[in-house]
């Protein structure tokens, strides 16, 4: 009950831990898969937006527990190449600010969102994300290397996002509730604070 709401709320601080103030800060001399690993852990709008993902799925449930995660990681390497050919893509960062808040908030409210208009929502949000993580590349990194390290990092915020879920709705169908919603207002907040250049 309790322990669930604080062992849910910790796990999901525990998850923006490695996020810093910044949404893109520079890694340092990692080149290939470890730098593609470390794009999307290394700012708050992408952990949070991952991690919303995978509890959307959750909430969705039958092949959108898979379908939705996927989705998401095969669109973004489409935008991540978008971002590698130089081809711009307008309001990125908007993009990107504006997926925390409206994937916080069909958590915090539990959208039961038909199938497909989901996978069209996150593959709307992937290419914003996709694009950042392509465009950021470094020069001395190798494409297909990288592009699986943002991939696999993604792949693994989805997962934690769905083991969030899993955890809270045994917590029992209450205590789920509370910290399901909690969690995407909080997200939501947070992405309130990433349009509006506060965070």
């Amino acid at each position: 009950m309790k322990s669930a709401f604080k062992s849910s709320l910790l796990a999901l601080a525990g998850i923006a831990l490695p996020a810093v103030a910044s949404a893109h800060p520079a890694i340092g001399e990692a080149a290939g898969f470890s730098h593609g690993f470390a794009h999307p852990i290394s700012g708050l709008d992408h952990i949070l937006a991952m991690v919303m993902v995978g509890i959307f799925a959750f909430q969705l449930g039958g092949r959108a527990v898979w379908l939705v995660p996927t989705t998401f990681v095969l669109v973004m390497a489409l935008g991540g190449l978008l971002g590698v050919s130089g081809i711009n893509v307008p309001f990125v960062e908007t993009g990107i600010a504006l997926s925390v808040v409206v994937l916080g908030a069909v958590v915090a409210f539990n959208v039961k969102a038909p199938l497909a208009a989901a996978a069209g929502i996150i593959g709307l949000f992937a290419i914003f994300h996709g694009h950042a993580h392509g465009a950021e590349m470094p020069e001395n990194a190798a494409g297909g290397a990288y592009a699986a390290g943002f991939m696999v990092a993604t792949a693994l915020l989805h997962a934690a996002g769905l083991a969030l879920g899993y955890a809270v709705g045994h917590a029992g169908k209450r205590q789920g509730v509370l910290v399901t919603r909690t969690a995407g207002s909080i997200a939501a907040l947070a992405g309130v604070g990433l349009l509006s250049g506060l965070i």
